[in-house]
């Protein structure tokens, strides 16, 4: 078995100053083609509108003006509290054409979180997405006794613009060709599902060799004339890179802040591609399936899925289906699979997943409907992708290959290392580093292997390992993937560290618990729901835990006694992110939680076990 592979670079970062050179240089080749698509909405309408290359540079050297206009000085940090919108842009290249850097904040963050970014960054000035996150920032501001100047992204930048009309071009062109690559452009705290969020330093060098890399590797995802809709957050170094992989390469991008609408906007806007998180997948699968339960064809559906798998199998190994398995997938293209595509815009030639792991018959299944999945891997701290599939070449259940200039090594614990083009100078605090690297390479805390062609396939968190009292080490992630591919599942959480025998927390989806219950005829799990609001409240159905046990039966099989679960506990929580148990990315905060429901959890080894699943 491999322990380190690495794939060369592909582009150079040379011939560029900095990050804000990818703006210039698509400007001289095609001021007037459509960069971002914006919305208008009315009472009753949401209408499109595009804004060209040029259009945009206009706004950010307008926007820059004001900034400086305002004292923001070279290096200074400036801080972008908002939701994901086409403002969040122009606001960001114009802190760059300013000579400043960029200090996102989650725009869920509750004043406490700000402060301590604001207090870490020193931020002086900040823009806010909305009212409420500008009384926020500076009540956060007023908590660590520092002024800060909030302007708002409601009003289309004119309080900035106002201010700094005055000012030349020459001096904002003077100010952008300061950065050199070295120097850092952003300071990205980690959302963090433990610990205090920690500075993570990216530097332009960082950014462009992503950008120009990623955009040379996926020429089949990303083009010129292409269509994106980023939904995820744009504090998210992923969605900040796609953006700025789009706009070098002149795709079209339209930005969504609440994931419910992206549906309604799938027809209109008709992506060729979608970045997306493995939780969007599994609810556009669960929502198909339950559409086809309320019409009674549940078990037409179930075979579909299958079907689906079994031809991407085929795919992926390059052999034949046989001709039943063909007629059927025909059958069931027309039935389902056209209408799922068509759902989707009809147009996307690939969905690419990040941020989580992606349970292996959830990627062969959208690859068997014609939908492709690339899944990736990266963290903050690489400036996104390390790893990555390459189209057409897809391997489920793994995340690739290194990304063009990039190693990846696996220690002697099985930890995944990473060094490369995309890698971070280090944290802001000095102490933060002392165990974040080794022999140069960034020690991610993910468990993985290499196999022969060099595709990380990862095993879960070095934290999340769990020693049971027998001496057995087990590391619980792949059957958490397996449990959490049921629609009811949202997470499944194994247990045991120190105990007898492993058990699982699991937590369902609201929503889909809801349309479950209601065809079950449940009335009390329905009503439960209804009134959960951010409650944590214990599920003792009994139709629910045989629902469950199936799923953790056949999970079990795939695994060895000593990683097999044997008891389990069904909760419901709130999964928004302002409930404080998810990330913004929407991760678990797995200790947080556990920490919420540790004497639930307690009862699982304090009352008898008699064997079986219970």
């Amino acid at each position: 078995m491999m322990l380190e592979s690495a794939t060369p670079l592909l582009v150079e970062t040379t011939g560029y100053v900095n990050v804000t050179d990818l703006l210039k240089k698509r400007l001289e080749n095609s001021p007037q083609l459509a960069a971002f698509e914006r919305p208008r909405i009315t009472a009753d309408t949401t209408t499109w509108h595009e804004i060209t290359v040029a259009q945009f540079e206009q706004q950010v050297m307008a926007v820059a003006k004001g900034l400086v206009a305002n004292g923001v000085g070279i290096g200074g940090n400036v801080v972008i509290m908002a939701q994901t919108q086409y403002e969040w842009a122009v606001a960001e290249m114009a802190i760059w054409y300013a000579g400043g850097v960029v200090v996102p904040i989650y725009d869920t963050s509750s004043v406490a979180q700000s402060a301590a970014i604001l207090q870490d960054a020193n931020a002086r000035v900040a823009f806010a997405g909305n009212a409420r996150q500008a009384d926020i920032l500076r009540e956060a501001s007023h908590t660590i006794g520092k002024e800060l100047s909030v302007y708002s992204l409601e009003n289309e930048f004119v309080e900035l613009i106002d201010a700094g009309d005055f000012l030349p071009d020459a001096e904002i062109e003077t100010r952008r060709l300061v950065a050199n690559q070295a120097d850092v452009a952003t300071i990205v705290y980690t959302s963090g599902t433990t610990g205090e969020p920690k500075g993570a330093l990216i530097t332009h060098q960082n950014l462009l060799g992503q950008v120009l890399n990623i955009g040379a590797t996926y020429t089949d995802v990303i083009w010129e004339g292409g269509r994106t809709i980023i939904f995820l957050p744009l504090a998210h170094v992923l969605a900040r890179g796609l953006q700025l992989v789009c706009l070098a390469n002149g795709m079209k991008i339209a930005h969504l802040a609440d994931p419910k609408q992206v549906v309604p906007a799938l027809g209109v806007l008709k992506p060729t591609f979608l970045v997306v998180v493995p939780r969007v997948l599994q609810k556009i699968q669960a929502a198909a399936g339950l559409a086809a339960r309320k019409k009674r064809i549940g078990p037409i559906w179930d075979r579909a899925v299958n079907t689906a798998i079994t031809r991407a199998r085929h795919l992926e190994e390059g052999t034949t289906p046989r001709f039943a398995l063909r007629a059927s997938h025909a059958i069931f293209d027309r039935i389902f699979f056209a209408r799922l595509r068509a759902l989707m815009g009809g147009e996307i030639g690939y969905l690419l997943s990040g941020a989580a792991a992606l349970e292996a018959d959830l990627a062969l299944f959208y690859r068997g409907i014609g939908v492709p999945v690339v899944e990736g891997y990266g963290l903050t701290e690489t400036t996104a992708p390390v790893t990555g599939n390459l189209p057409g070449s897809e391997k489920a259940g793994s995340v690739g290959i290194p990304t063009p200039g990039s190693t990846i090594r696996i220690s002697e614990q099985g930890e995944v290392l990473a060094k490369g083009i995309g890698v971070f100078s280090g944290y802001k605090r000095p102490e933060h580093n002392a165990e974040a690297f080794v022999d140069g390479f960034f020690r991610t805390g993910d468990l993985g292997t290499l196999d022969d062609s060099g595709r990380l396939t990862l095993k879960g968190r070095l934290k999340d390992v769990i020693v049971t009292s027998g001496g057995k080490t087990v590391t619980p992630a792949q059957w958490e993937n397996i449990v959490e591919n049921d629609p009811l599942v949202a997470h499944a959480i194994a247990v045991g560290e120190g105990k007898p025998f492993l058990s699982s927390l699991i937590v369902v989806e609201p929503e889909v618990l809801a349309n479950w219950a209601a065809e079950q005829g449940e009335q009390e799990i329905v009503d439960i729901v209804r009134a959960q609001s951010n409650k944590i409240i214990e599920l003792d159905n009994q139709r629910l835990r045989d629902a469950i046990s199936r799923t953790i039966n056949r999970a079990n099989t795939q695994f060895s006694r000593s990683e097999q679960i044997r008891k389990f506990i069904i909760v419901i929580a709130d999964l928004s992110v302002s409930g404080g148990n998810i990330t913004a990315t929407m991760k678990l905060k797995r200790q947080v939680l556990l920490g919420k429901v540790s004497a639930i959890v307690e009862r699982l080894y304090t009352e008898p076990y008699t064997g079986g699943t219970r």
